[in-house]
């Protein structure tokens, strides 16, 4: 008996080779230097923040290069499967405008290299595994789970590293007709790939962030394909995936570091060229307990899932802008010197990613999301709050589309300037800093605050102002005449005439801004006076006044 012969017993069907498949899926011809990029997440989860930084990495490489960004859905895993996990996953790529070149989903291919659905590949894994057992380099195992523990629990004991290595793997010292036998009589079994390392020697691996590392060969004796025969081990699955795809760059957390001996040697048992990792740093955050630095947690920290930003309303490239920030450390002076590029066009590189740890920022998160927010036109404020509030706040929504004229001029005060308004975070915050702005919300919530004048003499004066308000074309306009209105009422035009000698006056002009802010808003401070007028219109401001003459 041969290893042919078991490979044949164990993929009776399997009729295609190795290198029928290296036909399939031909190198793909692009430019020198474009980088092929996947996006590989599994569906046993909702997408964090972690995963969004890979995919962002992934996509900046492939743009800035020419290359291909491509989904893989790895969906090996199906027994913690999560419903619904795959349409998040590309809702969320969709609404951060980083969609890949080629995918599927929802019975559409999309790209020469598909299948792009690890349970959709079986055959093809069945081949590149009928191939390693020909040639010697994999083989059945049939230790049972209660085996393996007890073994697991002797080498502890005698302080032994764990693992099916050397004289522990068993099942690779059985003779062919051994193993021929017992899947004959129906014995469950593994597959296991035969390592070919030695755990006491090291190899210099090149990692993009970490520089070169000196990591021990693989030893152990992995399982490559699981006892129901079906589907390969996420090691294994990404290996052929990587290299039938034609990979050159796979974008992964640090956490898989201690994985690259294996799949090192699994590229070596072909004769395959691996593809350059990155492996990117943990997402680091301040614990306000301790003040000391820990991972951001999927458990503890609402931040660390995406579905946060989208709640929140933060703008998609507000959030990429940031989780930039962090990919490299010289993107803000980039950004800076070149602001009306797009991140796709930062040079982006991994030697420039912290080796130890990268910090996501919710305060930087909020400066960020400000300084963009101001740059944007009214009507595009207007879309985005809009698009928000018809999901979280549907009430909220039909008032934005009743009073769209007046949201839009809402959206417009302190923006078309030098130096715009940046009171914007999120939309979810919008609804509380303009409602004011909305008589239906105005009259529901007004709380009166304290004003620098009396009461009744408020309410005189403003009733005698609103008599004679107009609407002016300029801010300049509309104050010279809150000057002389001042003047006709004993106040004085400016703070400094009055400091002069108080008591020639009531007051001055400012006291009765302010007033006149308190009165038609109910809040100390806002944007520009003038322009809340303008929106509020004289109408506005007599019932405005009337209803706080009648003490609401």
């Amino acid at each position: 008996m041969t290893t042919k012969d078991l490979a044949d017993l164990i993929f009776p069907n399997i009729t295609k080779t190795v290198d029928d498949y290296e036909k399939m899926y031909p190198e793909r011809g692009l430019k020198e230097g474009a980088k092929v990029t996947r996006y590989a997440p599994s569906p046993t989860g909702f997408m964090h923040i972690g995963n969004f930084l890979s995919a962002v990495i992934d996509y900046v490489l492939a743009k800035n290069s020419e290359g291909v960004f491509y989904l893989r859905n790895e969906d090996t895993d199906k027994a913690r499967e999560v419903e619904h996990a795959v349409e998040s996953i590309m809702k969320i790529l969709k609404n951060y405008d980083i969609y890949p070149d080629e995918y599927e989903y929802e019975n559409k291919i999309k790209g020469e290299y598909g299948p792009y659905i690890q349970s959709e590949r079986k055959e093809i894994y069945h081949a590149f595994i009928k191939h390693l057992i020909e040639i010697g380099r994999a083989y059945p195992c049939f230790c049972s789970k209660e085996t393996l523990e007890e073994q697991r629990k002797n080498q502890e004991l005698d302080k032994e590293r764990t693992g099916y290595y050397g004289d522990y793997a068993f099942c690779r010292h059985l003779t062919i007709e051994e193993q021929m036998s017992k899947i004959k009589e129906g014995i469950p079994y593994v597959i296991r790939f035969k390592s070919s390392g030695d755990f006491n020697k090291k190899f210099i691996f090149d990692d993009l962030v970490k520089g070169k590392i000196e990591l021990p060969e693989n030893d152990q004796d992995i399982p490559i394909m699981k006892s129901d025969n079906l589907l390969p081990t996420y090691h294994f699955a990404h290996l052929v995936d990587d290299h039938l795809m034609r990979t050159t760059h796979v974008v992964r957390g640090e956490e898989w570091l201690s994985s690259v001996p294996v799949h090192i040697d699994l590229f070596r048992a072909f004769g395959f060229k691996p593809p350059k990792y990155i492996h990117i740093p943990l997402i680091l955050k301040k614990d306000e307990e301790t003040g000391n630095a820990r991972k951001i947690s999927k458990r503890k920290d609402p931040e660390a899932s995406m579905q946060y930003y989208e709640e929140k309303g933060y703008p998609p490239l507000a959030v990429i802008e940031a989780i930039m920030t962090i990919a490299n450390s010289n993107y803000e002076e980039w950004h800076q010197a070149h602001p009306e590029s797009t991140f796709i066009e930062f040079p982006f590189s991994p030697k420039k990613m912290s080796s130890s740890g990268a910090y996501f920022d919710l305060e930087k998160l909020d400066n960020i999301s400000k300084n963009y927010i101001s740059t944007l036109k009214k009507e595009e404020v207007y879309d985005q709050v809009l698009s928000w509030a018809k999901k979280y706040d549907p009430s909220f929504a039909n008032l934005l589309e009743k009073e769209s004229l007046r949201s839009i001029a809402i959206f417009n005060i302190e923006r078309q300037q030098k130096k715009p308004r940046k009171d914007f975070v999120h939309w979810s915050g919008v609804k509380a800093q303009i409602s004011y702005l909305y008589d239906q919300y105005f009259f529901e919530d007004y709380q009166k605050t304290y004003a620098d004048i009396t009461e009744k003499e408020t309410i005189e004066l403003l009733k005698k102002y609103a008599n004679i308000y107009q609407e002016y074309d300029t801010e300049s306009e509309w104050f010279e005449q809150m000057k002389q209105f001042a003047i006709q009422n004993n106040y004085a035009p400016s703070p400094k005439i009055y400091q002069e000698d108080p008591t020639l006056y009531k007051g001055h002009v400012g006291m009765i801004c302010e007033s006149l802010r308190h009165v038609v808003t109910g809040k100390k401070e806002t944007p520009n006076l003038f322009q809340i007028l303008k929106i509020i219109g004289k109408d506005g401001l007599l019932k405005r006044i009337e209803f706080y003459e009648n003490g609401n």
